[in-house]
């Protein structure tokens, strides 16, 4: 084990700029969707966040600069400045170059980032501020990087998002580490490595880091966004986090904290946050639906991939039983709806670069649960009145379980042997007037 674990540590110092930096694991927060927010928000957010084990916030930001953004970056900081220094929490920020009023300017990129990239709370690597972007992937605005890193003092550690582009789409001196957004699978599969491995190896030769996208889900129903499809996520809160440990990312960031248009938050639902017009009504499949539930099984996840990467940090130990289970409340077949199974062609997906597929044939009917456990237990899942299905020998860390509706109806009841006990609502046949709607119930029972 000791050869094994050497082995390890000398691959990744081959790419790392620092293990002391690395293995970080930071969530990925749409500050458009803050407006309303105040210092005693951020505070909330971030102790939530923390208290879960994530290390700090990816704060996405679309032009234009002035004004709320502006305003809600200054409250950020402040937050992050006024907790106690048992709370180690760092922000980082990541110019959105599709979102907003266009791309980003440089003068503005410089100004906003040597105005916070020096600042305490602001998170490092090697001495520079770590930044990343959502997509941006023209040629001038690549090319604009060059200048804004030799413009701030002392350089940035880049991180871009520009997946468009793929793996060796772009060359290796315009940036330190790659963050890729292919984190969803397409169709009727489940979500796979290929798309990390293939970022790492051709990374790794180059040294260079790379941040992984864990995200739970992707349901949007927003015809004015012209977006309005699903892709799979079912056991991907479970998935994901195994596939961490496989790939041994230099840092994992969560999709996302607040994205409630695109149905994968995890932090709090924040009303003023969610998309709500005649044309664009997030809110008809946001309340609620609360995924808090899954921030429970992060301090499992974040030690195990933490432990993995550099193995003299802490092993994954659970203090108290409890189960995380999930589920949509009726079949995928059920309700009307325009959504599609992919991002593919219809009368309201704008980009449609996918085969479309049924979405019963994307989402499975099933409900998945996480169970940490502190030694060998029993776990049952009911749905109504059916015979409950018994799952034997679980063993002490995290096991995943599912069991299908096959054709049941009624509240979900799910226990533990150790004494959790839990209720959820009822899976019904056809959904409320209806329609559709593909977002997950997400509930914890025990040691929550």
């Amino acid at each position: 084990m000791l050869a094994a674990a050497t082995l390890v540590a000398s691959i990744l110092a081959l790419h790392l700029p620092s293990l002391v930096i690395a293995q970080s694991v930071f969530a990925h927060v749409i500050v458009g969707n803050t407006g309303e927010y105040d210092v005693a928000q951020w505070t909330s957010d971030i102790n939530l966040a923390a208290k879960y084990h994530i290390d700090g916030f990816v704060l996405n930001i679309a032009t234009p600069y002035d004004g709320a953004t502006s305003t809600q970056l200054s409250l950020a900081f402040q937050a992050v400045h006024a907790l106690p220094t048992s709370v180690p929490f760092k922000l980082l920020l990541s110019f959105d170059y599709l979102g907003g009023a266009g791309a980003w300017v440089d003068a503005d990129v410089i100004n906003i980032m040597n105005t916070y990239g020096p600042n305490g709370a602001y998170f490092h690597v090697d001495g520079k501020p770590m930044v990343s972007t959502f997509e941006g992937p023209s040629n001038s605005n690549i090319q604009d990087w060059l200048y804004i890193n030799g413009s701030i003092p002392g350089g940035i550690y880049f991180v871009p998002d520009w997946t468009s582009l793929g793996p060796a789409g772009f060359a290796t001196d315009l940036f330190d580490g790659a963050f890729s957004w292919d984190m969803w699978p397409d169709g009727a599969e489940n979500v796979s490595t290929a798309a990390d491995s293939a970022w790492v190896d051709w990374l790794s030769p180059a040294r260079k880091s790379y941040m992984m996208g864990v995200s739970p889900m992707f349901y949007t129903d927003l015809p004015a966004y012209n977006k309005a499809w699903v892709w799979r996520g079912d056991d991907m809160w479970w998935r994901r986090w195994q596939q961490v440990l496989e790939v041994l990312p230099d840092f994992v960031e969560i999709v996302t904290w607040n994205d409630f248009g695109e149905s994968h938050y995890v932090g709090p639902i924040y009303h003023p946050g969610v998309p709500n017009t005649s044309t664009a009504n997030a809110t008809a499949y946001v309340d609620g639906y609360s995924h808090q539930a899954w921030l429970r099984t992060l301090p499992y996840q974040i030690a195990a991939y933490k432990h993995a990467y550099k193995p003299v940090n802490p092993a994954p130990k659970v203090a108290k039983d409890k189960i995380v289970y999930w589920y949509r409340n009726a079949p995928a077949n059920a309700g009307n709806t325009k959504v599609t199974g992919n991002n593919c062609k219809s009368d309201i997906n704008l980009f449609k670069y996918q085969t479309c597929f049924a979405v019963s044939d994307v989402l499975q009917d099933s409900i998945f649960a996480i169970v940490l456990a502190t030694k060998s237990v029993t776990a049952t899942v009911s749905i109504g009145s059916g015979e409950p299905t018994v799952f034997l020998g679980l063993t002490a860390g995290i096991n995943f379980i599912s069991r299908p509706f096959s054709g049941e109806t009624g509240k979900v009841k799910v226990s533990l042997s150790s004494g959790a006990h839990g209720e959820g609502p009822a899976i019904v046949s056809e959904p409320v007037r209806g329609v559709a709607n593909f977002n997950a119930y997400v509930q914890c029972a025990g040691g929550c």
